[in-house]
C-alpha cells in the first residue's frame, strides 16, 4: 500500500512540474478565492490584473483602501485587483480563511480575494513560482520581498513587471501602467 501511494504521489509531483514548465502564461493557472472556490486566471483574460500578496496585520495593509480604490476606479475600464493573503512574511496573516472574511467585510473589499496561500518557499503557489521565475514567465525573475509586492500582468496573460511592496498601488508608476 505504501508503495503505491508512493508511486502516486511521484506520479502528481511529475505531472505538476510539467503543467508548471507548459504554462506559458497567467491563465494558465487557477486558485482557489477565499469562499473555496476555484478560480480559473483565464477569466481575468483582455484585463490587466494588478496581484497583491496581502497581510491583514502588516504595516502596509493601508494599501488595501488604495487597493479597493484604485479597483472602483478602473474595473470598468478591463482592469481587475487581485489579493492573495500570505503568512509568509513575520507572521502578520496568522488568520483562517474566515477571519480574512471578516477582515474583508469590515473594509468594504469588492475585489477577488484569493484564499490565504504560500508566495514563496517549499510549499509556494504554482502561480507564484511563475511570476517568480524567467524561465517560467519569459520575462523576469523576481523575488516576492515582503507583503504588498505588486506583480502587473497584461491583457494577454503576460508578466509585465513587479512594483515594490512600499510602494503604493495608486503610485504614478501603476496608474500609468494602467492608462495604456
Amino acid at each position: 500500500m505504501k508503495g503505491k501511494l508512493f508511486s502516486i504521489l511521484l506520479l502528481f509531483i511529475a505531472v505538476t512540474a510539467i503543467n508548471a514548465q507548459d504554462a506559458t502564461s497567467f491563465y494558465d493557472y487557477k486558485m482557489t478565492d477565499i469562499n473555496g472556490n476555484l478560480v480559473d486566471m483565464s477569466e481575468f483574460k483582455g484585463k490587466k490584473v494588478l496581484l497583491v500578496n496581502t497581510a491583514t496585520h502588516c504595516g502596509l495593509t493601508s494599501q488595501v483602501s488604495e487597493m479597493e480604490n484604485l479597483y472602483k476606479e478602473y474595473k470598468n475600464k478591463d482592469v481587475v485587483v487581485v489579493a492573495v493573503p500570505s503568512n509568509d512574511f513575520g507572521n502578520m496573516e496568522p488568520g483562517s480563511n474566515e477571519e480574512i472574511k471578516e477582515f474583508i467585510k469590515e473594509k468594504n473589499i469588492t475585489f477577488p480575494v484569493m484564499a490565504k496561500t504560500s508566495v514563496k518557499g517549499e510549499d509556494e503557489n504554482p502561480l507564484y513560482k511563475w511570476l517568480t521565475n524567467k524561465e517560467l514567465n519569459g520575462v523576469m525573475d523576481s523575488e516576492v520581498s515582503w507583503n504588498y509586492q505588486k506583480y502587473m500582468i497584461d491583457e494577454n496573460g503576460k508578466l509585465v513587471g513587479t512594483v515594490d511592496p512600499k510602494v503604493s498601488p495608486a503610485s504614478e508608476e501603476v496608474v500609468e501602467w494602467l492608462k495604456k
